[in-house]
Order: C-alpha cells, then structure tokens, then sequence
C-alpha cells in the first residue's frame, strides 16, 4: 500500500498518507475542504499539497538559449587570444638576436581592443545567462521539496544563498542539486524510485569548478605579465580558461535540460492535478 496522496511512499500513519504528505497536506486540506463546501457541495474534496508545482521549462528554454551565447562568446574569447599569442610570437621573431619585439602599434591596438571587447561580452553575456540559470534552479528546488522534501539536504534558501558563500560556494550548490536530481528521478507507477546517472550533473559541476578556479589563476597570471614571453604563456593559459568555460556552458545545458524533463516526467506520475501544473 502506498500514500495515499502522493502515492510514491509507503503509509506513515492511520490516515494513509507519508510523513512529508502529512506535514504538508493538512492546512490545505481544511482549507480546500471549507473551499469546496462554500462553492460547490456535491463536488468531491481534493487534497492537495500546500503549494503547487509550477514548470521550469520557460526558464530552462531561457537559461539554455543564454548559456549558448556565452559559449559564443568564449569562441571570441579565444580568438582574441590567440591573436595576441600570435602577434607577439610574430614580433618575438621578427625582432629575434636584437633584443627588441617588433610590433606595428596599429596591430596592437586592434590586439588590446579585440581582447578588451571580448572580455566585456563575456562578462555581460555571463551576467545574463548566471541570472536566468538561477531563477531556473530556483523554481526546480521548490518543486523538488513537492516531489520529495525529505530528500533536500538544506533549506529552500540556499538554492540562491549558497552560491555567494566564499570558498563553501564551490561545493554547497552541488549539494543542493543533488537533493534536487534525487527527488526529481522518475518513480515508477509502482512506487519504487528509478535510478538516475547523475552524471550531466557531475560533469556540469566539475567543469564549472574547473572553470573558475583556473581562470582566476590565468586571468591573474595575464594581468601580471610583462615580459614578452610572460604575455605569451598567459595568453596560452587564457586559451585553455575560455575552452573550459565552453565545456561548462555545454555541460550546464546537458544539465539544465535533463533535470527539466525528469521533473515533467515526474510530475506525470504523482497524484496530482496535471493540467494545474505543467
């Protein structure tokens, strides 16, 4: 026998429902209750959870159409620099046993805008897809504590406070996504959960991680450069910063996109009123 209103977990007390469904449920009930018998009395009470289910597919379409300008972005930001890498590399030889680089300053110029405007696309471009990419895993963390709330290891909260925690912000939202990919994996008609690879998750994470912690390291190394051959290997390491976000981004959306569909399949397979939610 299974609960009696989310139907996925076994009966925790007399009145058929699971623990999370009793704590939730009985508020609404006396109010759905007093709501039906005011407007309609011979229509039957439903009971239902306190809050309701609201799709993530908007903000998934979004946050996936962002995060693809970002990746275009990066692409920029590689060439740009490569190009430096390239013009300095030119130079080196060019002036090579002299002692000297030698540069054609318009050249130059067009290196330093190129690479000034690319780093200003990313950040904006950045900027947008970080915003959008919360308001989505905002609205999959609440639905997440419908699916299952004894399967979140934090409050609701952290879905948006975690990631501005200095260092604990490089581990506290893999945590939080992970209660959420756990109560959103598909449960059979039958009650017993499905397992779910978390690996778009994980790879997504790692990429990320990796992301920010070598670019800031690159990104330093660029800003401290001086020498001609510093300002070579910088833009090298920049090189491999730019790929790496590319591969988040990529990774992010793998992310993004499964998560939504487990959350619509699992909505489909709950006791809930479908064409109220998704």
């Amino acid at each position: 026998m299974l609960c009696s209103t989310c139907g996925t977990r076994p009966p925790a007390g007399s009145d058929g429902r699971c623990a999370p469904c009793a704590r939730t449920a009985a508020p609404a009930v006396a109010r759905a209750a007093g709501r039906v018998r005011a407007q309609s009395p011979s229509a039957p009470a439903f009971t239902a959870p306190q809050q309701w289910l609201r799709s993530p597919e908007g903000l998934a379409k979004a946050a996936v159409v962002l995060l693809v300008v970002v990746a275009v972005a990066d692409l920029l930001a590689v060439a740009a620099d490569i190009n430096v890498r390239t013009l300095i590399d030119n130079g080196l030889d060019a002036g090579f046993g002299s002692g000297f680089v030698r540069i054609d300053p318009a050249d130059a110029d067009r290196a330093d805008t190129l690479y000034a405007g690319a780093g200003v696309l990313q950040i904006l471009t950045t900027l947008a897809a970080a915003i959008a990419f919360l308001m989505w895993f905002w609205r999959v963390r609440a639905n997440a504590e419908i699916f299952d709330a004894s399967a979140q290891p934090m409050r609701p909260g952290w879905a948006i406070g975690g990631w501005f925690v200095p260092v604990a912000g490089l581990w506290l939202p893999r945590r939080i996504a992970g209660g959420i990919w756990n109560a959103s994996a598909q449960t059979n008609t039958d009650g017993s959960r499905r397992d779910v690879s978390p690996a778009p998750m994980n790879l997504w994470w790692g990429t990320w991680v990796a992301t920010m912690v070598f670019g800031r390291f690159a990104s330093d190394r660029y800003d401290r450069a001086e020498l001609p051959q510093q300002i070579v290997d910088a833009a090298s390491m920049m090189v491999v910063s730019d790929l790496l976000d590319i591969a988040a981004a990529v990774f992010a959306i793998l992310f993004v996109r499964d998560l939504t569909r487990m959350q619509g399949e699992r909505a489909a397979v709950g006791l809930f009123p479908l064409n109220a939610l998704f």
